[in-house]
């Protein structure tokens, strides 16, 4: 059958492939082992490998590879079981494919030709069949097995399912491997021997493909710190994407707080599938190729030939089709592609059944042809049906009326640019929003300047004119490789703006979202938050030494932009090197425009660069580290320690390289970023190292190579600038840049394009997939350290015991995510809090992991004695405990004295933990995370927290009947199953009779003169009673918490009627004089056991409840 081309590795496998048949682009193999002359003792070993293997594992006898004379990398592209079926595949390339290769000039483009056709192939036979992707029966089964063999709880969704080996030191299991929502599961079951591996995806710190001398291929799996392979997969790349796709689902679902609004196949995890996460990855790299809004998904997909004006050919590549775009690539290696928005799409005349084809009208008298498209009809239907074009016959002359009327207003509007807006239906802009950019106000062109810069400038800009006329203007122009040596050659300054919002997409968002900008700014307007505050201080440190940030039209923009950005996005609101970014937007784009530059570069281009853990430029770093690895490694031989490059670099990255290049040299940067994307940022960082090599070599410390980069930086220029030397950043003295040599940065970034720009930006996404999971564990890592710094100030735990308990508390608080998107942790996550309150457990959570925890057993999950718990050390009363608070109960009944483990249950029975609703609802923690802060009660918390004084026995208040005999019965709970159980409930019994007898005295000493003695009878008889059934209760712990919330009610009751109460000191004094009691709470308690056992049992007690 025919394999998706897929890259490979022969310096390992060469002896287990024989060759049978070769020209000069494909080869053809045979597995050792099998056909004629088995192979020798190597034939013999991998021919039994293969047998013992079952069917789903074996690797097949015969494949087909695809390479090119001039070219180390093989391609797989066909594999079969007998001779006769791969015979068949070697017939249909050599009498379809080999006549058609020696047309090509480049091996470039044969490759991407063969690619392109295989995967046509495959689309067709995948269209052709109709077999369902999983058999029912066998998924059943399997399915069976798996909540069998791992016992997690029902709700865990099971995705999909492989056998493979599992390789314990140098010793493979065959077994299953199974892919569920939240866990990577492997089963094995080898002679007597059972193996089994459960890793949760938030675990895992390194997920990578690998290949050494025993493995030809195996998937690496980092976690826990330990490693895991699993090889001999049939289809390792299928199965390795997969695991990539529930990792990163499980990373933004559990780290990120992403609740996958809007995309049904994500935003439940208990209805996750292999196609939905396919789907899923397929629409984000659609979207990230074209730039287009997030809300696009990839419909459909149709192969086709597009007929290219400019070079009069036809070019073959793919149609995509989403909701509101069609868009086309070329797989030629043409580097063509092109994006039709719906909105400018006119007609799609009648397909032309001979050729399969259909012609696209939009806008502009331009017409787009597609041709040997396999479902050209329902295409055409189907674009109609978006675009609102009929096809019926009966309306084409009023269809041609209404077309040629559009033609009309076209024409108009294109000579009225000004008229666009009221013919988009956009609201009249505020006043006060700047409809131009600031460069044009500070910097005007002088049309008769003639100096040789502008003379130049207008060369550029003659150039791109041609280029428009050729390859078309606006949404609709086609992206070549012409285009992108244009960019590299330099924008010119009146282009600048137009074409950053074409190439970034930003121009599609604001034609489909007309007057949004300004209603933002007119609802963000006055609105005081902490990014509010962050904005106005750094207001004017944005690029001061520009006119346009020296006057308050340029400062207001900026304020308004970064304000309404604030107020549109609060997850990231405002954060560090926006301001500078933005500043430089608004110089060459209007206000409205810079602000949808801004939403594309924070929300698409730059994902999670902008927040508190700049988790997208860290991502970034580690990609650049990887790739100065492969492509500088003189520098790495001098530099072991490449972390030193990620802290220089972090600028650079986070502003585009604007914040340490004059501005006339860093807008090249920008043009080339709209255009590439961040592979453009990384491809001028290599060159930048590549140029100062010899320098950094013979550096000795840190800090002169830092001081060699900023000078490099200093002596950058750009000659073609036509800006005046007021605008020009004047970064360096002039003594610096004379004995500096100067480099053009035109000149630096063709150099960057010519040396570095082979690996395409694929490569990149896949690394920055790779580098991500590790990237966010040693961030968690680092939280964690300092979680625990901090809580270590405050227990008598060792730091391996709250590490421990960390792990638990963070695995439990995952737990209430994993099966829903509706948990309160997630609910009320609040990404600007400290590190110390992102992981929080809401009371089922806490419960469950309290009640494996304690060291008495008294306290069952769910119960109400919990439920007291829960509310007394939830301190600040939000509905949920953080890992601090949950440390300092746990601190009090292990390590605390008998006085403090006393005062800890006394306080569970006195009012706010006592006091509750008897249907155990927890009070809703507040809004949070919405972008406004009461710095004055954040304030007044401060102060008060170190304000506040050691608590004494003197300042708790007095226990009252009802909340006594629950606490007698709290006691009893303790006690109970311990081997002095009746000597200790003994001496709680004693304690109970010589307090109420103490509290009766008290009250007759009180009383003025001595009530009748009937009187007094009922109280001591009454007290007596509650005591003598509070005894009873206790000695049969299961009915204890079923009564207890009864007995609160009646204790409620009767309270108005008996005025008596204790003290904490009565109650401390009487139990000091019982010695079972004392010695029972002063005897130490093992948490290390517990801490095992939790560990165990967690998940257990999550799967039965």
């Amino acid at each position: 059958m025919w394999l998706k081309p897929e890259e490979i590795l022969l310096k390992n496998a060469f002896k287990l492939w024989v060759t049978e048949k070769d020209n000069e682009y494909f080869v053809l193999q045979r597995r050792r082992g099998y056909g004629d002359g088995g192979g020798g003792l190597t034939g013999l070993l991998v021919g039994t490998l293969d047998t013992v293997l079952d069917s789903t594992s074996r690797v097949a006898p015969y494949r087909i590879l695809h390479h090119t004379p001039d070219s180390q990398v093989y391609w797989s592209i066909a594999c079969g079981v007998t001779k006769e079926e791969i015979g068949q595949h070697w017939e249909w390339l050599q009498q379809n494919i080999m006549r058609t290769l020696s047309v090509f000039d480049s091996t470039e483009d044969i490759t991407s030709f063969v690619q392109g056709k295989i995967r046509g192939l495959i689309a067709e036979e995948g269209k052709s069949s109709m077999v369902l992707e999983e058999d029912p029966d066998k998924f059943r089964e399997s399915l069976l097995r798996f909540e069998k063999w791992f016992e997690l709880p029902a709700q865990e969704k099971l995705v999909t399912y492989y056998s493979c080996s599992y390789w314990r030191g140098k010793v493979p299991c065959q077994g299953w491997l199974y892919l569920s929502t939240n866990f990577l599961c492997f089963y094995s079951y080898l002679l007597g021997a059972e193996v089994k591996l459960i890793i949760s995806w938030d675990e895992i710190w390194r997920l990578e493909k690998t290949s050494n001398v025993i493995l030809t291929e195996s998937i690496h799996v980092l976690a826990h710190g330990e490693d895991h392979y699993f090889s001999m997969l049939l289809h390792l790349n299928e199965t390795f994407v997969i695991m990539e796709q529930l990792a990163s689902y499980s990373i933004k679902r559990l780290f990120d707080k992403e609740a996958f609004q809007g995309e049904p196949a994500l935003s439940d995890p208990l209805q996750v599938t292999k196609r939905g996460l396919e789907a899923h990855a397929k629409s984000e790299q659609f979207r990230s190729f074209f730039r287009l809004p997030k809300e696009e998904n990839l419909l459909e997909v149709h192969e086709s030939f597009l007929w290219v004006p400019f070079s009069h050919f036809n070019t073959l590549g793919k149609i995509c089709l989403s909701e509101n775009y069609l868009c086309f690539a070329s797989q030629d290696g043409s580097q063509c592609h092109i994006i039709i928005p719906m909105r400018e799409v006119v007609n799609v005349e009648k397909p032309d059944p001979s050729s399969r084809a259909l012609t696209v009208c939009v806008r502009g008298k331009r017409a787009l042809r597609f041709s040997e498209v396999r479902d050209y009809q329902r295409l055409a239907n189907t674009l109609r049906s978006r675009c609102g074009i009929s096809a019926s016959p009966q309306h084409s002359a009023s269809s041609e009326a209404i077309r040629g009327e559009c033609q009309s207003l076209i024409n108009h509007f294109e000579d009225n640019p000004e008229d666009v807006t009221l013919m988009v239906g956009q609201k009249n802009t505020s006043k006060a929003v700047s409809t131009e950019a600031l460069m044009t106000v500070f910097h005007p062109q002088d049309v008769e300047n003639l100096d040789p810069k502008m003379l130049k400038e207008k060369m550029k800009e003659q150039s791109w004119n041609i280029h428009f006329s050729e390859y078309g203007r606006g949404t609709s122009m086609f992206f070549t490789r012409k285009t992108r040596d244009l960019i590299v050659r330099g924008v010119p300054e009146s282009l600048r703006g137009e074409l950053w919002m074409l190439f970034s997409g930003a121009v599609n968002e604001m034609a489909t979202n007309p007057g949004y900008y300004t209603e933002l700014v007119e609802q963000s307007l006055g609105t005081s938050t902490l990014a509010t505050d962050e904005i106005e201080r750094d207001l004017h440190r944005s690029l001061p030494e520009h006119p346009a940030f020296q006057s308050d039209t340029g400062i207001s923009a900026l304020r308004r932009v970064l304000t309404a950005y604030a107020y549109r996005n609060p997850k990231i609101g405002y954060c560090q090197a926006m301001n500078i970014l933005t500043s430089v937007l608004l110089l060459y784009a209007k206000e409205e425009e810079a602000f949808w530059l801004l939403v594309a570069v924070c929300e698409r281009m730059l994902p999670d660069y902008f927040n508190r853990r700049i988790i997208g430029a860290l991502v970034d770093q580690a990609v650049f580290e990887d790739l100065i690895r492969e492509n500088l490694p003189q520098l790495v031989e001098h530099m072991t320690d490449l972390s030193f490059f990620s802290s220089v670099s972090l600028s650079w990255f986070l502003t585009l390289f604007i914040s340490v290049l004059p501005i006339e040299s860093a807008v090249n940067v920008v043009d080339c970023f709209f255009y590439d994307g961040i592979k453009a940022i990384v491809q001028l960082g290599l060159a930048v190292l590549d140029y100062n090599m010899e320098a950094l070599i013979a550096c000795s410390d840190d800090a002169e190579a830092v001081t060699i980069l900023n000078r490099f930086f200093d002596s950058v220029t750009n000659k073609d600038s036509p800006l005046p030397p007021t605008v020009q950043q004047a970064s360096a003295s002039n003594n610096d840049k004379a004995s500096h040599v100067c480099v053009d940065i035109s000149e630096l970034i063709r150099e960057a394009y010519e040396k570095y720009g082979h690996f395409r930006s694929e490569e990149v996404e896949s690394s920055r997939r790779r580098n991500k999971l590790y990237v966010i564990q040693t961030l968690e890592d680092t939280t964690k350290q300092n979680v625990i710094r901090v809580v270590s100030q405050e227990v008598r735990f060792t730091a391996s015991q709250l590490d421990e308990l960390y792990n638990l508390f963070k695995r439990q608080h995952f737990l209430s995510c994993y099966w829903t998107m509706r948990s309160p942790a997630l609910l009320h996550h609040d990404p600007s809090l400290a590190y110390l309150e992102q992981y929080q457990l809401g009371f089922q959570q806490f419960s469950e992991l309290f009640s494996l925890l304690e060291p008495w057993g008294f306290c069952a999950a769910k119960s109400t004695l919990s439920l007291w718990v829960f509310r007394l050390i939830d301190e600040n009363q939000d509905g949920l405990i953080n890992f601090k608070e949950f440390c300092c109960a746990l601190d009090t009944l292990y390590g605390g004295s008998f006085t403090n483990k006393l005062k800890f249950l006394f306080k569970l029975h006195l009012p706010p933990a006592f006091d509750l609703p008897e249907d155990g609802v927890i009070r809703k923690s507040p809004e949070r995370g919405r972008g406004k802060v009461d710095l004055q009660a954040y304030l007044k918390q401060w102060q008060n927290e170190i304000l506040k004084k050691e608590e004494t026995i003197k300042d708790l208040p007095r226990i009252n009947q009802a909340q006594f005999i629950q606490f007698s019965k709290t006691l009893y709970n303790i006690f109970h199953g311990d081997p002095e159980e009746e000597t200790l409930y003994r001496a709680v019994a004693h304690v109970t009779s010589l307090l109420l007898r103490m509290e009766e005295v008290g009250r007759r000493l009180q009383e003025p003169s001595s009530p009748p003695p009937e009187a007094t009878k009922p109280v001591s008889a009454t007290a007596s009673a509650e005591a003598s059934s509070t005894e009873e209760a206790s000695s049969k712990p299961e009915a204890s918490d079923a009564s207890s919330s009864n007995n609160s009610q009646e204790g409620a009751t009767e309270q108005s009627d008996e005025d008596w109460s204790f003290s904490f000191e009565q109650v401390l004094a009487s139990l000091l004089n019982e010695p079972t009691i004392v010695s029972f709470f002063e005897r130490h308690v093992h948490i290390h056991a517990k801490l095992g056992q939790a560990r165990v049992a967690q998940l257990k007690l999550k799967a039965k409840k």
